[in-house]
């Protein structure tokens, strides 16, 4: 009985894995993470003119711009956020009346 155990573990973990893998043909460079000016990590401290400022489409593309990060987002008090870090992405925290209280990337 335990051998049987044994090979269904081993069968699970060899499926697991084979998920894992990856047969893409795809360039090696991926247009999600560059830049046309090449750079792939955003400054927070660009966007910091929007402290204070109430929350809208145009104000956050124009900090996504400033910080030369890839993506942004505003992130109200109550949003379920991802936890992967992405130094590409500008973070723009709001209060509860969508007042950006803090910028940060990732």
């Amino acid at each position: 009985m335990p051998w049987k155990l044994a090979s269904l573990g081993t069968l699970l973990a060899a499926s697991l894995l084979a998920g894992c893998s990856s047969t893409s043909t795809e360039s090696a460079t991926d247009p999600v993470t560059t830049t046309d000016t090449g750079h792939s990590r955003c400054e927070a401290k660009a966007a910091e003119f929007t402290i204070g400022k109430k929350a809208s489409p145009a104000l956050l593309e124009q900090a996504r711009v400033r910080a030369g990060a890839q993506n942004a987002r505003i992130l109200k008090p109550d949003d379920m956020v991802t936890l992967e870090y992405r130094s590409d992405r500008l973070n723009l925290n709001t209060d509860a009346n969508l007042v950006i209280t803090r910028i940060n990337c990732g």
